[in-house]
């Protein structure tokens, strides 16, 4: 049974609400992790973000508290890869990561479609590891965190949606 144009108005809406909140959050934590970010930086002469600490600090963020989201974030990126890939083979579209370097007329279309597809599990990985930096860390950089959390996402969705769209030509 289809919903009703008001029902799927009101659902967009309540979506983009939705991703509102939670981009207001994480810029949220984001900010409050910048005073100490930065006395970081300052104390140990350069930003956190690839250092020797930053390295040194991958074990801890795997073993510690927090490390199921290193399975859960990529396994439903993934997930929503292979959903997206199957509607742009339907659709006639090129392979994502083809499409975004190779064919420069879809290529807006295919990053928005990619973003609007992942954003608020793009947002809840940034907001998740900056929390879980202050839980295993004591700190929460900033940095990493923009860094940590989209590479979770958005590489296994990328992948995933390249090819499941061309599995999806290949089957037919």
């Amino acid at each position: 049974m289809g919903l009703s144009h008001r029902q799927q108005i009101f659902q967009k809406l309540r979506g983009r609400y939705g991703t509102a909140i939670l981009g207001g959050v994480t810029l949220l934590v984001l900010v409050l992790s910048m005073p100490g970010s930065l006395r970081d930086a300052f104390d140990r002469g350069g930003i956190y973000l690839f250092s020797q600490a930053f390295l040194e600090d991958i074990p801890k963020r795997l073993a510690g508290p927090g490390r199921f989201r290193f399975i859960l974030q990529p396994l439903v990126a993934i997930i929503l890869g292979i959903i997206s890939g199957r509607a742009d083979a339907r659709a006639g579209r090129p392979p994502f990561l083809y499409g975004i370097l190779f064919q420069r007329a879809l290529r807006g279309e295919l990053i928005r479609s990619g973003f609007r597809t992942v954003a608020n599990l793009l947002l809840m990985g940034i907001l998740l590891d900056s929390v879980f930096q202050w839980i295993i860390l004591g700190i929460s950089h900033f940095g990493a965190a923009l860094v940590v959390g989209p590479v979770l996402i958005m590489l296994p969705y990328s992948l995933a949606r390249a090819l499941a769209s061309r599995l999806a030509r290949w089957l037919g």
